[in-house]
């Protein structure tokens, strides 16, 4: 039987009169790949965020590993989920080994040698190790991208979490971080990817699940997702994303 490590049932979030997120119920089992695709404004980034807890839902019941996503929680929770967002926000005064030693020292509570150490592999997993004394205004936008990831990473998640990280991205830098996301995936990591890019969720996804006004309105295997869509919405969506 396949654990379920995320569940969502009946999840719904308001920012005043307008409802980001609707009832949304969701498993997400133990090293499942799951990619989240719609239009702008379809919930979907708000579905990541309440996951960890950046946003909080107004309804429903969030269960990460087991815990019930709660004020009480909330710490224990987000020290399994790494999150890895459009915008790098990497400290841009720290260097990039700074930038990784910094959660697992304060919150793991690791050595600065433990710490640094295992910063040095995770640079290594994202093939940067070179880059570890320059400061993040001296890296590309890909790079920059691929120590957010390292820096989830140091933390040692069970899951992780990546809102739309290609987004920001010149289009030459986009295949060197989604050729590490797709490394991690085969690793087994659990994941839940936010993202436009198609022949990531083809190649990468055991799932790909289509929102739209604060639903999830689709979900199904890449084969099927792209082959057969089920509703006029979200073909008109792949139609328009992929162009034809």
């Amino acid at each position: 039987m396949t654990e379920t490590v995320i569940s969502l049932r009946g999840v719904a979030k308001t920012f005043g009169a307008f409802r980001a997120l609707d009832g949304v119920d969701l498993d997400v089992a133990r090293g499942e790949k799951l990619v989240v695709c719609g239009p702008s404004g379809s919930g979907k980034s708000t579905l990541i965020r309440c996951v960890n807890g950046l946003e909080r839902h107004d309804e429903g019941e969030i269960e990460v590993e087991g815990r019930r996503l709660e004020p009480g929680t909330l710490d224990a929770v987000r020290a399994e989920v790494g999150m890895v967002f459009q915008q790098f926000n990497l400290f841009p005064h720290l260097t990039v080994l700074r930038n990784l030693t910094l959660g697992p020292m304060r919150v793991r509570r690791l050595s600065r040698a433990d710490a640094e150490a295992r910063a040095r592999a995770m640079l290594e997993k994202v093939r940067i190790p070179e880059q570890a004394a320059k400061y993040p205004g001296q890296l590309s936008g890909g790079q920059q991208q691929r120590v957010a990831i390292a820096r989830a990473l140091c933390m040692q998640p069970r899951v992780m979490l990546f809102d739309e990280p290609t987004s920001a991205l010149d289009p030459e830098m986009i295949k060197e971080v989604l050729d590490v996301m797709t490394d991690l995936a085969a690793e087994g990591m659990t994941m839940i990817v936010v993202t436009h890019e198609m022949g990531f969720a083809r190649r990468v996804a055991d799932r790909v699940a289509f929102m739209d006004a604060g639903r999830i309105v689709e979900m199904a295997p890449p084969a099927e997702f792209f082959a057969a869509p089920r509703t006029e919405r979200c073909r008109a969506f792949l139609a328009n994303i992929l162009g034809h």
